[in-house]
């Protein structure tokens, strides 16, 4: 099996800041699971109160399966809740379920980040198999030019993890700001459930950083071909 030991050097600290983000974002899910919104809402109900307050019709809040597995689909104006979130009234299925929300509000509203986002979804899917294809045919043509195409077509994943970081902040903005704001928990408990969106935010500056680490080992390795040229 091919493997180049270059990589290590650039898959090492994207590979060990995901590791700690997951970590950082479990345990801080698990921490303030365990304390429960004054309210007594649950992370179903919350969500469907951000919406109302936010002026959103037409959206509907169901429960999935999986750990959080939360997310908003945009096709068919779904927010889905895991198991975690949907009938708990913790602060942290609050916050999950608030940022989710978060999500169909900027739809609503059309946020640009957002749209080019899911534009995106398709190409990065066909774009980052391809790339890796690419990539070790490069290496086993010892082709430059076949490098470098491997470095654009990647390209698109590594725009779309930059594009997500202004999506995901700003939806956890709008949660962070509309869950007090409409009674869902106190401007205390927001903090703690905001602490639980700013652990998950951490997950996706991992997948940004290890995306553009990525794209820099491409070119270098490009580079070391046509030195050796």
């Amino acid at each position: 099996m091919f493997f180049d030991p270059v990589y290590l050097i650039f898959a090492l600290p994207g590979l060990l800041l995901a590791l700690w983000a997951s970590f950082y974002t479990k345990s801080t899910f698990a921490r303030y699971s365990r304390v429960r919104a004054s309210s007594g809402m649950t992370g179903a109900e919350a969500a469907e109160r951000i919406l109302s307050a936010a002026g959103v019709s037409g959206g509907r809040v169901e429960h999935v399966g999986g750990f959080l597995s939360d997310h908003y689909d945009p096709t068919a104006r779904v927010l889905r809740l895991s198991d975690e979130v949907y009938g708990s009234d913790s602060l942290s299925a609050i916050g999950v379920a608030c940022h989710e929300a978060g999500h169909a509000i900027q739809h609503a509203h059309a946020y640009g980040p957002l749209g080019l986002r899911t534009a995106l979804v398709p190409l990065t899917n066909f774009a980052s198999p391809m790339s890796y294809i690419f990539i070790l045919l490069g290496f086993l043509m010892h082709s430059q030019q076949m490098i470098l195409l491997g470095a654009v077509v990647f390209s698109a994943a590594v725009l779309f993890a930059l594009v997500t970081l202004p999506v995901e902040y700003d939806a956890s903005r709008r949660a962070k700001l509309l869950m007090v704001e409409s009674g869902i928990v106190t401007a205390r408990e927001g903090r703690s459930a905001g602490d639980v969106l700013n652990a998950a935010l951490m997950t996706y500056v991992a997948a940004a950083v290890s995306a553009l680490l990525t794209v820099v080992y491409y070119l270098v390795r490009a580079g070391g071909f046509r030195s050796r040229g």
